[in-house]
């Protein structure tokens, strides 16, 4: 069990670095969008030519791309986390060191963000929960 809770901690570590790199990548994805639509101008019928080109531009953005798949890769080891572990102990470990993982990777590129409240989550729910295995 101690082995898994260090996976999971593993895994929101991950989730976390990728989320904040992710809403980079995504701003540098919705900076080239402005621009893009300023110069063109799309016919109101037809939605989803303009949907399609949007998320292909989306995924040629590597600050956002690596990231994702990075972050997917963690989903499929949260999962086989999961096959083996309580989801009543593995939701909320990998939450909590999820939600500070982002803070604290916001913050070090440069997000104002609320990493107190991160931290004591982080370590409420590690403390109350993981440890709490009954």
């Amino acid at each position: 069990m101690v082995g898994d809770i260090e996976k999971m901690i593993g895994v929101g570590l991950v989730w976390g670095a990728t989320n904040a790199l992710m809403r980079r990548g995504a701003l540098l994805w919705d900076q080239a969008l402005k621009s893009s639509s300023s110069q063109q101008n799309t016919a109101h019928g037809n939605k989803l030519l303009p949907s399609l080109k949007s998320w292909l531009k989306l995924l040629s953005i590597w600050q956002y791309t690596i990231p994702f798949f990075v972050n997917l890769s963690a989903s499929a080891t949260f999962f086989a986390i999961l096959s083996h572990t309580p989801i009543s102990l593995a939701v909320p470990v990998t939450n909590a060191t999820t939600f500070a993982a982002t803070a604290v990777f916001g913050l070090l590129l440069g997000e104002q963000t609320h990493l107190g409240m991160a931290l004591f989550d982080f370590m409420y729910h590690i403390l109350f929960d993981a440890f709490d295995v009954a």
